[in-house]
């Protein structure tokens, strides 16, 4: 990253945490760039009924339409200036993405929680929706660290 962005960058971070009523509130640091390597994909249409799934389990509705899609091929994880990600939600002023690392591209798990990050409208993670609702951690999906143990092998 260039010097003058990551300067820039800084200096939002450092204005959210020490102005968030002053400028209206910021969310989390998530990176506002695609991945470097990230090549668009089209949405299987299984994507819909994961989609539906999120609402209902956090109550909350939107549009999967503004999503632009990408994997990151041949890998099981990626890094990101926040650290390694294996799936990873994106919202700029210009546009929203999710990316995912191609051994996690058809996993529901880190599918649904991306897109429970675009209904909530915010980077972080809410226990009340990722932990209670919607159940969207490794821990809390089905077979728990024991299915996170048989993906990494």
């Amino acid at each position: 990253m260039p010097l003058t962005l990551h300067i820039l960058k800084r200096w939002a971070q450092l204005a959210c945490a020490f102005a968030p009523v002053a400028i209206g509130g910021c969310g989390a640091f998530e990176p506002s760039d695609i991945p470097a390597g990230a090549i668009p994909m089209d949405p299987p249409a299984h994507f819909t009924e994961w989609w539906a799934r999120t609402e209902q389990c956090s109550g909350l509705t939107g549009s999967m339409a503004p999503i632009h899609w990408y994997v990151m091929p041949n890998v099981s994880s990626f890094q990101t200036d926040i650290g390694e990600k294996v799936g990873l939600w994106i919202k700029t002023s210009s546009h929203v993405a999710i990316v995912l690392a191609e051994t996690y591209a058809d996993h529901e798990l880190v599918v649904r929680h991306e897109m429970l990050h675009q209904l909530l409208q915010r980077a972080g993670h809410p226990a009340d929706y990722f932990d209670g609702k919607c159940g969207l951690t490794w821990e809390r999906w089905s077979g728990g660290p024991t299915m996170m143990a048989s993906l990494s092998t």
